[in-house]
């Protein structure tokens, strides 16, 4: 009996060696890759979840752990206006950004914030990124600074001012916080403009240091708390844009297995179509709602006011286009892409 029990029991021992040589192999290819990354969205701004928190549960969901997402709120690791260096050099390996932001690198960058009074509707910014091949000009040049460069969704931008706007003398003497394209429009426009970053954007609407500002349109103020101070929101838009960019290493992408990388792209990709639309209809959403809980109105430019912008925000175009050929080209395409909707 004894004899049996031994020849049973190498058999087994064997079998319990192979399982956990089996198992190592496997921990070894489960091996987790974390990334950290820096937002420029402080963590109260509602793309902080929105955007950048669906990424990690898909990201992480569909490579089924084995890359990690750490999430930095703005200003946690380094100023917004540095994540694109700090990317591009590797270290870390994922941000998110303002094309704006990256102005210095990116010379397609003001394009991509958004030339001022050009689009009238998202659907023409999602076409042009995507139809028309601008994304893919953005990520070529991004990929000159090991970036690969992917917008997260495109939509309005839209002020938020104390007192509303009935005439251009009324505009002319606001003092707006803004940034990239839009800071130099306003500029030129004729108001008085200063960037500021979001965490200090409510206390310099509250004491006066701004008498506006623009944070995506309507949500992205009421997740901010403007409203608190500022109950007048103003459309039309400044303009419709990529105003939220998703950039990573390409040397972090790089180090990913074929099938990741696979993966991360797709949902980037995704993210684009699924953000631009949950946007849109958050935004109807939000409106409602702080009108009807917080007094806040809708102010509508008059139309001499919009003309005038309009008029500044042609002419501004031209210096976009001077950036490089590749922004000349894009701007030309965009030109003709305005021209067939009837709108140059």
């Amino acid at each position: 009996m004894k004899s049996m029990l031994k020849k049973l029991l190498v058999p087994a021992s064997l079998l319990a060696l192979a399982v956990s040589a089996m198992s190592a192999q496997m921990a070894a290819a489960q091996e987790v890759t974390k990334w950290r990354v820096q937002s420029h969205w402080p963590s109260a701004s509602s793309s902080y979840e929105d955007s950048l928190g669906r990424l990690k549960r898909e990201i992480e969901r569909r490579t089924e752990g084995r890359l990690e997402l750490q999430l930095f709120e703005s200003g946690a690791l380094f100023k917004p206006q540095e994540t694109f260096n700090a990317v591009s050099r590797g270290i870390i390996q994922m941000g998110t950004i303002s094309p704006g932001y990256a102005q210095d690198k990116i010379t397609l960058a003001g394009i991509a914030s958004g030339l001022p009074f050009a689009f009238q509707n998202v659907w023409e910014a999602a076409y042009f990124h995507k139809h028309m091949g601008f994304e893919k000009m953005l990520q070529e040049e991004a990929a000159q600074h090991g970036v690969y460069w992917s917008t997260d969704k495109v939509y309005p931008t839209e002020m938020v001012v104390k007192n509303p706007i009935n005439s251009w003398e009324d505009f002319t003497k606001l003092k707006i916080r803004s940034s990239g394209a839009l800071q130099k429009f306003l500029d030129e426009a004729g108001a008085s403009t200063t960037y500021l970053p979001g965490g200090e954007l409510y206390p310099a609407l509250d004491t006066g240091v701004v008498d506006g500002a623009h944070w995506g349109a309507v949500q992205g103020a009421a997740s901010m708390s403007f409203y608190e101070v500022a109950k007048h929101h103003v459309r039309p838009a400044l303009n419709i844009a990529g105003t939220d960019v998703i950039i990573i290493s390409q040397k972090a992408l790089d180090k990913l297995s074929e099938r990741d990388q696979e993966i991360v792209k797709q949902i980037l990709d995704e993210q684009f179509w699924y953000r631009t639309n949950e946007y849109l209809y958050q935004e109807q959403i939000a409106l409602r709602k702080v009108m009807a809980e917080q007094g806040v109105q809708v102010n509508t430019l008059p139309d001499d006011v919009q003309k005038r912008l309009r008029d500044v925000a042609q002419k501004s175009w031209e210096e976009e286009g001077k950036r490089s050929d590749k922004a000349a080209e894009a701007l030309q395409m965009l030109k003709s892409f305005l021209t067939d909707l009837g709108y140059l």
